[in-house]
């Protein structure tokens, strides 16, 4: 196949292309160097510029005809007012390209990109590597002596990406190791619950937003936010503190002074200033657990702080400013505390822009026994001492783990204290069946009081919509009634019940309202969330 023509397309450098009288000769010029070489015969050379410049294009013509008779120059005047503007530069850049005659097939184009300011050279890139200009860069370098016969070298950039993938995996390594480190190295095998750290990795490294954690007791909110912190302090995105405080715990009038801060003399017994929770927190991340606790007062607060970042301390007739990152932790449903009048909904819609609802142990089974090994792992560590379960006390203690005598109410706080209460006990580093028949007793008595979800001859229908209504329910709705409302007797609320009944479908939703879907089905009995609760 016969070898394709050489076109070079590169700006005219006003400084390093000029020169006057015959001693122009004796200074590299790297796009009259760019012909000069022996090896290389270019075709066309495309000579980009803008300004008042006719005449050096000109010359600079003139002079690679004199070294290169085959190569023929065709001027190209570019209407850029600002050669440092991004958005002057690429938009001429990017209409010069639509207009171009390209002929791939026959031409193989050169993108010179060592003349130009450096925002051309960023351009020129930019559109050879989204493939606007069909071709490969070209940067030439000048020799290491000057002199009038030596054109110094030239160097092609292929932008092809496949063939660099040792970059592509590095980048695949970064976002692995970040999921990795969110879950502390533990190789969890829940998918949903995989899913969700993997966005989550995604969101704490790209955004800035308040993030929204929601879950039951111990299902690690707390220790999530904690990691989302590190992963970020470690990518040098945040310098500051983390700062957590459980919601719960403030009460009255020193739940704004905890939050916010006050001045000496606000109030009895403000003794001195007081900077606030919010402050501490400045360039750093402020993990709100329990947020639904706060009051309607601290709520207004709250959402000015993170709006405008600014906020009015106790007492004090100044505001005061704190650039922080919010995660919120809660186990309520934050929607229903709306409807009841007892949560912000403008505060809602603040944080509700990337929620996370962490499953409970119960819903990660599969996911109990890498934790057990990390637990097991850390105890180790911290202790200076093996500890291993052997074989059978192993398969007996998963077997309790993963059964329905299994509640796990306190979720993963409830799995750490069992693995440290068997490690402590472990006799020479070894945990036998004694121990785990021991433990998995106490475990029991410790979960005596936790409602089991009532068998389905327990659902008294006819007491819940009347006998004649219940007397006419084909024996399909009557057990499928029966079994949705077991669930919903055992569940917080109308959400929580509705993500328990569509465990499975809501994965494949983009936008799932477990909570509409299942006011729907109880509608068709004339049932209502009120009535069961």
């Amino acid at each position: 196949m016969k070898n394709k023509r050489i076109v070079v397309i590169g700006f005219i450098g006003t400084q390093l292309d000029s020169g006057k009288g015959s001693g122009r000769w004796e200074k590299w010029r790297p796009t009259v160097a760019l012909a000069q070489h022996e090896d290389l015969i270019v075709d066309r050379f495309d000579l980009l510029y803008s300004g008042n410049f006719d005449t050096l294009v000109r010359q600079v013509g003139n002079d690679i005809a004199t070294v290169s008779p085959e190569t023929r120059v065709v001027p190209h005047a570019l209407d850029i007012a600002d050669a440092w503007d991004f958005e002057d530069v690429y938009g001429t850049l990017f209409d010069f390209a639509k207009t171009y005659p390209f002929d791939p097939d026959h031409e193989d184009y050169w993108i010179h990109i060592t003349t130009g300011t450096h925002v051309v050279q960023i351009c020129m890139f930019l559109m050879t590597e989204a493939r606007f200009f069909p071709g490969r860069l070209v940067q030439t370098s000048p020799p290491r002596r000057q002199g009038a016969s030596q054109p110094g070298s030239y160097a092609l950039i292929d932008l092809d990406l496949s063939r660099y993938d040792q970059i592509a995996q590095r980048f695949s390594r970064e976002q692995a190791d970040g999921v990795a480190f969110l879950k502390s190295g533990i190789a969890t095998r829940n998918e949903r619950f995989n899913a969700m750290i993997d966005e989550i990795e995604r969101v704490a490294i790209k955004s800035k937003a308040p993030m929204l954690l929601m879950g039951p007791t111990g299902a690690g909110k707390s220790f999530l936010a904690r990691r989302v912190y590190e992963l970020k302090k470690a990518r040098h995105q945040i310098d500051g503190k983390f700062v957590e405080i459980n919601c719960a715990t403030l009460h009255g009038d020193g739940a704004a002074s905890t939050l916010f801060g006050h001045i000496k003399g606000s109030f009895t017994g403000a003794s001195a200033d007081r900077p606030g929770l919010l402050r501490s927190a400045h360039k750093g991340l402020l993990f709100l657990d329990e947020i639904g606790e706060l009051g309607l007062d601290e709520q207004a607060m709250l959402l000015k702080a993170v709006e405008e970042k600014r906020f009015l301390p106790v007492g004090s007739d100044n505001e005061v400013q704190s650039d922080f990152q919010l995660v919120a932790g809660t186990n309520r449903d934050l929607s229903e505390e709306v409807m009841a009048g007892r949560f912000r909904e403008d505060l809602y819609a603040r944080i509700n822009l990337w929620t996370y609802a962490l499953p409970g142990l119960v819903e990660r089974p599969e996911d109990i026994e890498p934790n057990l090994a990390f637990l097991l792992a850390q105890f180790s560590q911290e202790n200076g001492q093996m500890v291993r379960f052997n074989k059978e006390a192993r398969e007996r203690y998963m077997r309790f783990a993963m059964s329905p005598d299994a509640a796990w109410t306190g979720n993963f706080r409830d799995l750490s204290a069992s693995v440290t209460r068997m490690a402590t006990l472990a006799d020479a580093g070894g945990i036998d069946e004694a121990i785990v028949g021991s433990e998995t007793g106490r475990l029991q008595q410790l979960w005596r009081h936790h409602k089991r979800a009532p068998a389905l001859d327990d659902i008294d229908l006819a007491a819940v919509l009347g006998d004649q209504a219940a007397a006419q329910l084909d024996m399909f709705d009557a057990m499928q009634l029966a079994a949705v409302l077991s669930v919903c007797r055992q569940s917080k609320s109308l959400s929580d019940a509705g993500r328990k009944l569509y465990d499975v479908s809501r994965a494949a939703k983009a936008k799932p309202n477990d909570a509409d879907r299942l006011k729907k089905f109880l509608a068709r009995f004339g049932l209502d969330w009120n009535q069961l609760a």
